[in-house]
């Protein structure tokens, strides 16, 4: 029976597998595709595999038994690892809907949809599978940092769905008379993306900046607590 420290440290390192094969996987297709989309979906998963690193970290640093006999210093840890994930996807939404504006403005991209297409069935497929691992398996330990790798994936799974949905359309559209802007099917996908998805990391960045604040309020409190006995 794995306990809760053995379980969190294997979640996490299956969480930054998946990270490497995807990222790997969605750069490289993306940049030999010329697809600003799949080069976004491929970098989120190089990011998220950074942050699940850091996430490993912060894990085993907590998990110290020197560390742990330190409540106050494990309140603190946490929520500033998860601060620290939502502002650099944050910061990397920003970066992706600043590129996919200038590719609306230099008359968009064209892209191999249908090769596109395989490639985002694959990645929702690996990413539903991925999170539905981390799921079922975090249900079992009360982890801030699993729980962070979870929101991860689902906003990984989401973007890879919403790229799949807009390379059908994208080849649905070279059928219409409105063909010729199947070009901005990609960049169009990128800023839909990064405007949505920027919610999430910020609500993980003020989720965490709520229990810091808490966190030091605490450590104050019993400081003066403290102070107030040894008066």
């Amino acid at each position: 029976m794995l306990t809760n420290i053995q379980l969190e440290r294997r979640l996490l390192q299956f969480s930054t597998f998946s990270s490497l094969m995807f990222a790997l996987m969605g750069i490289g297709l993306g940049l030999w595709m010329g697809s600003l989309v799949i080069v976004f979906d491929g970098a989120y998963s190089f990011i998220s595999l950074a942050l699940t690193l850091v996430s490993l970290v912060a894990a085993a640093y907590i998990r110290n038994p020197a560390v742990a006999a330190q409540p106050e210093r494990v309140a603190i840890i946490e929520p500033a690892v998860i601060a620290l994930k939502g502002i650099v996807i944050t910061v990397m939404c920003c970066l992706s809907f600043s590129s996919a504006v200038m590719a609306i403005l230099h008359g968009g991209r064209e892209v191999d949809a249908g090769l596109a297409l395989l490639f985002g069935v694959v990645n929702v497929l690996g990413c539903l599978a991925t999170m539905w691992v981390m799921a079922t398996q975090g249900k079992k330990i009360q982890s801030g940092l699993v729980t962070a790798e979870i929101n991860q994936w689902l906003m990984d799974t989401v973007i890879s769905g919403a790229v799949m949905i807009g390379f059908i359309l994208a080849s649905l559209m070279r059928f219409t008379p409105w063909a010729e802007y199947a070009v901005y099917a990609d960049p169009v996908m990128v800023v839909v993306a990064s405007i949505y998805f920027v919610i999430v990391p910020l609500r993980m960045v003020y989720g965490a900046l709520r229990d810091l604040r808490g966190a030091v309020a605490g450590q104050s409190q019993t400081g003066k607590l403290v102070n107030s006995g040894a008066e």
